[in-house]
């Protein structure tokens, strides 16, 4: 079927010039086309020309994983152990929404170049962060910038203990990590297994793996992402 500006009333459409007579609909409710065909126009809604309204994070869970897709694009735990987000200068106006929203950081202007900076060093700070995107991040080095940057308090150790009712020692590989709190563990239990427990004399949590099952995730993880410390000697004895 063919259509062309004589099965049309030209107050329903507008025929752009060129070859094949491009219509385009303007408004109306039904016309007849050359074959008698009827086409209904009362059913087709109106396109909204409207902008819809921009929607900020509601809630933490959506927060979290805008944040954690920053991260994973554009930022970085330092070995400062600050988070470091870096923005073009247009959109500086989110880096200091996200200030606003989290209640810690900073904003810088880099300078010359059109880019600025979020920098969140506050402790308090980083554990909101930490909890906001646990389970987000899609990337294993920024897990890796974590561990290596964040957690500092770490030990590798090799224990044997001789026991009077067995014939032969217990080797134990033990990996361990202090933290005042929970949430930083959390993350590392859930990527490497093993065991948090807490001691209320010194007021801090503990991370541990001594099964060969976690040790042998804890090896293959420190055999590629090194750590960047000393700890990587202790690793390594």
């Amino acid at each position: 079927m063919v259509l062309t500006d004589r099965n049309f009333n030209t107050s329903f459409f507008e025929v752009a010039g060129g070859a094949g007579n491009i219509l385009y609909m303007k408004n109306g409710t039904s016309e007849a086309l050359r074959d008698g065909v009827v086409v209904n126009l009362e059913n087709v809604k109106r396109v909204s020309d409207h902008v819809p309204k921009h929607l900020k994070p509601l809630n933490n869970e959506q927060l979290g994983y805008y944040l954690a897709g920053l991260i994973d694009g554009d930022g970085h735990f330092s070995k400062a152990q600050q988070l470091v987000i870096t923005f073009s200068s247009p959109d500086a106006f989110l880096a200091y929404y996200l200030k606003g929203r989290l209640g810690y950081g900073n904003v810088r202007k880099v300078k010359d170049k059109n880019a600025y900076l979020l920098i969140v060093s506050n402790e308090k700070g980083m554990l909101n962060i930490i909890n906001l995107i646990n389970g987000k991040l899609r990337t294993e080095h920024r897990f890796n910038q974590v561990v290596n940057n964040v957690l500092s308090h770490t030990n590798f150790q090799i224990k044997i203990i001789k026991r009077i009712t067995r014939n032969k020692p217990e080797i134990r590989l033990n990996f361990q990590i202090d933290q005042k709190s929970v949430l930083l563990l959390n993350i590392i239990k859930e990527y490497l297994g093993g065991n948090i427990g807490y001691r209320k004399s010194q007021d801090t949590y503990y991370y541990g793996s001594t099964s060969f099952g976690s040790a042998k995730r804890v090896i293959e993880y420190f055999d590629r992402y090194h750590l960047q410390s000393r700890k990587h000697i202790s690793y390594l004895r």
